[in-house]
């Protein structure tokens, strides 16, 4: 499994012995036989369905279309269905390993992965790719509906499809492994257009990625291009694989959940220092100190409780205490909390939190 192994962290593409993978959408011009001059180019994956099925009846209401205009958008939608199945069989003839993905978009999760299946036809040697773009559930799916797709997928076929994002939405989906037990554990295809991940993995359960998408339109041009592909334009995506041709071949179709990581922090995660204000009310003469319970919560979704003592200053006390991060995940921002306050056997509620 790729997440036993160690992530090459600087210029994989570089080791010739990586195996590279092409992804296409289907505007990517693509000349074949230039192409596949490449030995190195081990698989292809297709981009396939993209959000709910398509109905085009072409009778009735249009959602203000015209009948026209349903007829050209039915005819666009039937090529690229063509376009997948004829790349999948050029592909396939040449012994490159194939792959699909869905694009995921809002609405009903098990509709999107009945029309995912539909569309590509996965056979079981194929890899199945769930996209996500990024956490906003007005652009794209919701991270619980997602897992929704991702059960799906594994009722239907058998096996969990791989979980396609980048950096930022790995990363706080690792922070949440917790709340999505699911998309955390599956294999991750990495978006990064950098040169290295030094200090970027391990993410949550991922010790490495199954595939790194390391250029696209976005850091290839005519002048300069971290890998160029024969017979196709500067905005085809490129990946490199974690290991060899053949290694690659005997994990391709994946399928399984990777193992789950402990959940509880340990001492060696505490590694950051915060301060609350607790408002004391009328209990500022005596004592001077009371204890407190501080609960923690990060906009990542760590947390911690930890007691702390109050000393009194004025109407206000000051706790100190440590919040804990994931394993090489460090707090950036967090509200705390204090909960309640005990002083002279009267209980306490504090009034404020300081937002950090």
């Amino acid at each position: 499994m790729p997440g036993a192994l160690s992530a090459t962290d600087l210029e994989p593409w570089r080791k010739t012995d990586n195996a590279i993978v092409i992804d296409a959408y289907e505007m990517n011009e693509i000349d074949w036989p230039l192409m596949l001059t490449d030995k190195r180019i081990a698989g292809f994956i297709s981009k396939a369905s993209d959000g709910l099925p398509e109905s085009f009846s072409c009778k009735g209401e249009h959602d203000g279309d015209t009948v026209a205009h349903c007829k050209t958008m039915w005819r666009k939608y039937a090529v690229s269905r063509e376009l997948y199945e004829t790349r999948r069989l050029l592909a396939k003839a040449q012994g490159l390993l194939w792959g699909a993905y869905h694009l995921a978009r809002p609405g009903n999760p098990v509709d999107q992965a009945n029309h995912f299946l539909d569309y590509a036809k996965p056979q079981p040697d194929e890899m199945m790719v769930l996209d996500i773009e990024g956490i906003d559930p007005e652009q794209f799916m919701s991270l619980a509906d997602a897992q929704i797709f991702a059960s799906h997928i594994k009722t239907r076929t058998g096996r969990y499809p791989l979980l396609y994002t980048n950096h930022s939405t790995a990363r706080f989906i690792a922070a949440n492994r917790d709340k999505y037990r699911i998309l955390s554990r599956l294999p991750l295809w990495y978006a990064r257009y950098k040169p290295g991940i030094r200090n970027v993995f391990p993410l949550g359960n991922w010790d490495n990625y199954a595939l790194w998408q390391f250029s696209a339109a976005a850091n290839c041009n005519k002048r300069r291009c971290p890998y160029r592909v024969k017979g196709a334009l500067t905005d085809i995506d490129v990946n490199v694989a974690p290991m060899n041709r053949a290694a690659l071949k005997r994990t391709w179709a994946f399928g399984e959940l990777l193992p789950e990581k402990p959940l509880e922090p340990t001492t060696d995660q505490l590694d950051d220092v915060m301060t609350a204000s607790v408002k004391r009310g009328a209990a500022t003469e005596e004592p001077k100190s009371m204890p407190v319970t501080v609960k923690a919560e990060s906009v990542a979704g760590l947390a911690a409780d930890a007691d702390a003592h109050v000393v009194n200053k004025g109407d206000r006390g000051t706790a100190t205490f440590l919040v804990a991060s994931s394993s090489g995940t460090r707090v950036e921002a967090a509200q705390v909390v204090p909960t309640t306050a005990q002083s002279g056997g009267a209980k306490e509620t504090p009034a404020n939190y300081r937002d950090f």
